[in-house]
């Protein structure tokens, strides 16, 4: 079997986000997860959005939007009950959808015109942050996933629980991989890691409540300005929890720079950081990612899943070039 290429861990943290540039805009969104009835049970996810404009003149940074939601999920990732900062007519008809396409399809058809909004990124991230969320459970009990099979969760992950090929660190032969198929969770590598929220720039993020127990997030931060005819985009993305120590431990974190053309709306620039991940074979996706370089960015959510499908791409580095289709909008709102 040829195993594929494995690279030494990522495990660094960028550590806080940078001050924000003058004349730019930041998108920070964080989707917290809390079990209040114990894992394997229903649990809660609350989104946090916001659009911060700095203007070039230094007078005061302005709120443009923000975007709020709180879903109740089924132990396999289905909608129970949905409350959005925007009631829309449609919003009722996502309960009973579960995570996943079948989510992001739902939320296309029905929701689609919310599209661009601090709130669409949010309901689109519910997909990937809900399927993510029970591995906070490790930090605090050695028989979690046991737990969870006895309490009827069964793994909603992959291919009817089977990680094979899904992604580019599941590739077959991976470190990431048990001969059946399924995943390999005693071998994850994951990190300690400070706050996101840089203490020279009190506003720098939108508000995230203190976690304690085990609580899990997903946080993603996206800042562009123009710069010489391209919009510049530094983004950051991180999946989070608190631990037993009273800190917190991140299995994901990528740092991405990018630059669109802003005459015809296509990326001509990209670079990816892998800075924490779980197995060796995760960073490789880093250098696929450069395959959506002539795409045009407006398009990235359908795009991103086209070109990086399977082993070419990271399910979660996906996620973070996806969020990008909102820059064009978010570039109009620039000074």
């Amino acid at each position: 079997m040829n195993r594929p290429q494995q690279f030494p861990f990522a495990r660094q943290s960028a550590g806080p986000s940078p001050l924000r540039r003058p004349g730019s805009i930041r998108r920070t969104t964080s989707i917290d997860s809390d079990w209040p009835d114990g894992l394997g049970q229903p649990w809660e996810m609350i989104g946090r959005a916001r659009d911060l404009l700095t203007p070039v003149d230094g007078s005061e940074p302005r709120v443009l939007a923000t975007g709020q939601f709180r879903i109740m999920a089924s132990p396999i990732r289905e909608i129970l009950s949905i409350e959005a900062s925007t009631d829309h007519p449609r919003l009722q008809e996502m309960v009973g959808v579960r995570a996943g396409g079948a989510s992001r399809v739902a939320l296309a058809d029905k929701l689609g015109d919310l599209a661009g909004t601090p709130l669409f990124q949010l309901l689109d991230d519910y997909a990937g942050a809900s399927l993510v969320a029970g591995w906070i459970w490790s930090q605090w009990s050695d028989d979690w996933m046991a737990r969870s099979r006895e309490a009827g969760t069964r793994s909603t992950a992959g291919k009817g629980g089977k990680m094979l090929n899904v992604c580019t660190g599941f590739a077959e032969g991976a470190s990431s991989l048990h001969e059946d198929g399924s995943s390999n969770t005693v071998d994850q590598s994951y990190s300690e890691v400070g706050p996101l929220e840089n203490p020279d720039d009190a506003i720098g993020w939108h508000p995230m409540p203190f976690q304690q127990g085990p609580q899990k997030r997903r946080s993603r931060r996206i800042d562009l300005w123009r710069e010489d005819g391209l919009t510049k985009i530094d983004a950051a993305f991180q999946d989070s929890g608190s631990n037993p120590n009273g800190g917190r431990t991140a299995i994901h974190e990528y740092r991405l720079f990018a630059e669109v053309d802003e005459a015809s709306g296509k990326l001509v620039a990209l670079q990816v950081l892998p800075m924490i991940l779980p197995f060796r074979e995760c960073p490789g996706a880093a250098v696929k990612a450069t395959r959506m370089i002539g795409q045009n960015v407006a398009a990235f959510r359908g795009a991103v899943l086209e070109t990086l499908p399977s082993t070419l791409g990271c399910t979660h580095l996906n996620d973070v070039l996806r969020a990008l289709s909102d820059v064009p909008a978010l570039a109009r709102l620039l000074p």
